[in-house]
C-alpha cells in the first residue's frame, strides 16, 4: 500500500485532496546530489546501466524536492541499443549513433528485443521499489516509436530530423518495418518494467512536433496506439511534445493521461482531451523568474486546470542550470495550493 497515492488516483480519474506534482528530468543535473553520483559513476550511460546508481538518483528528487512520484532513471535510447544499435552520450552534443538505419541491409542487422538485453533497468526498478518503501509511486517510461526511429535514422539530435523524415517519403515501407520492430520491442520492454514493479508508464514522443499532422497519423500515433492497447495493468501517459494538432487523436487512445507542453492552451486542451487526465504544463523557463512570479504563475496554472483531472508538471524537462531552490518552490507551491481557497 502506497503512503502517497495521489498520482495514481489522479491518473485513474479519481478525486484527490490536492493536485499531485512531479517533474520531467527531476533526477538530473539540477540537483548537486545527482552530479556527485554521476561523477562517481563515471558518466551518464554508466549510471543508467548500474542499478545501484540508478536507484539512488531516482529517489533523490523524492527526498530533496518532495515530489509525489519517482521516475526510474534511465534513457529512451536503451531500446535501440537492445535492438543492436548502440549509442554514446557525447558531452555538449547529446546522443550519437555510430551506425544508423538507412537501407534494408541495415534493418537486417538489428532485431526485435524481448527486453532481456535491458535487464539492468528491471533490476534498477526492483531496487528502487525496495528503497522507496512504498513512499510514492514509481513511473516507468519508454520513447515513442517515432522518436526512437528519428534517432536511429538521423544518428543524433537535430532541429529538423530531415534525414529521418526523408526516409518517410523515400522508403515508407522500410520506415513502417522499422517502426513496427521498435513498437514490438517497446511493448516487451514496458511489460518487463511493469513486472518489475512500476506503477505507471509514460511514453515520450519528444520529436512529435517535427511531423505534419498527416505524417503523425501514419508514422506515430498508430504505433503509440499499439503500445497503449497492450499495456492494461497500470495507467499510461502519452507526452507528445509539439503535437498540438494531434490532441483530438490522442483523446481516442486508450491511455489514461496526456501530457501537454507549454504551447498547448489549457482551456482548449480540456475540450479536445475531454476523456483524459491532463499533465503539465508550466514553461520550464518560468523557473528562472523571481519567486513571486513562480508562485503566481504556478497558482494560475493550477486554477486554470481545475480541481480534478490534472497532474502538475512542466511542459518539458528541467533545464540543468535552474536553481534547485526555485524548482522546490514550484513543487511546494503546487502542494500548498487548494482550489477555491484563492
Amino acid at each position: 500500500m502506497l503512503k502517497n497515492d495521489l498520482l495514481l488516483r489522479t491518473a485513474r480519474g479519481e478525486s484527490t485532496e490536492r493536485t499531485p506534482v512531479w517533474l520531467m528530468r527531476q533526477a538530473g543535473r539540477v540537483l548537486p546530489e545527482y552530479r556527485a553520483v554521476r561523477m562517481n559513476a563515471g558518466g551518464f550511460i554508466e549510471m543508467v546501466k548500474n542499478p545501484e546508481f540508478a536507484a539512488e538518483v531516482t529517489i533523490q528528487p523524492v527526498t530533496i524536492l518532495g515530489v509525489d512520484a519517482a521516475i526510474i532513471f534511465s534513457d529512451i535510447l536503451v531500446v535501440p541499443e537492445a535492438m543492436g544499435l548502440p549509442y554514446k552520450m557525447v558531452e555538449a552534443m547529446g546522443p550519437w549513433f555510430e551506425h544508423t538505419i538507412a537501407t534494408e541491409a541495415d534493418l537486417a542487422r538489428i532485431h526485435v528485443s524481448d527486453g532481456s538485453e535491458i535487464k539492468y533497468v528491471a533490476d534498477a526498478i526492483a531496487l528502487t521499489k525496495k528503497n522507496l518503501d512504498h513512499a510514492v509511486p514509481l513511473i516507468g517510461f519508454a520513447g515513442a516509436p517515432w522518436t526512437l526511429f528519428a534517432y536511429m535514422v538521423e544518428g543524433k539530435g537535430s532541429k529538423t530530423f530531415s534525414k529521418a523524415k526523408q526516409l518517410l517519403y523515400t522508403n515508407p515501407t522500410l520506415a513502417h518495418q522499422l517502426l513496427q520492430m521498435i513498437t514490438d520491442t517497446t511493448i516487451a520492454y514496458i511489460k518487463t518494467q511493469v513486472a518489475a514493479g512500476v506503477n505507471l508508464i509514460q511514453l515520450f514522443d519528444s520529436w512529435a512536433g517535427v511531423l505534419s499532422p498527416m505524417q503523425y497519423n501514419e508514422f506515430s500515433i498508430e504505433y503509440i496506439k499499439q503500445i497503449t492497447d497492450a499495456i492494461t495493468t497500470v495507467p499510461t501517459t502519452v507526452f507528445a511534445k509539439g503535437a498540438f494538432f494531434a490532441r483530438a487523436s490522442l483523446n481516442k487512445l486508450s491511455c489514461n493521461v496526456v501530457g501537454l507542453d507549454w504551447n498547448m492552451d489549457i482551456a482548449e486542451s480540456k475540450v479536445l482531451l475531454a476523456n483524459k487526465v491532463l499533465q503539465g504544463n508550466a514553461d520550464p523557463c518560468l523557473l528562472y523568474a523571481d519567486e513571486a512570479t513562480i508562485v503566481q504563475q504556478t497558482e494560475k496554472m493550477l486554477h486554470d486546470f481545475g480541481p480534478s483531472g490534472h497532474i502538475a508538471n512542466l511542459g518539458h524537462g528541467l533545464y540543468p542550470d535552474l536553481e534547485k531552490s526555485k524548482v522546490k518552490l514550484f513543487v511546494d507551491t503546487v502542494k500548498a495550493y487548494r482550489h477555491g481557497s484563492k
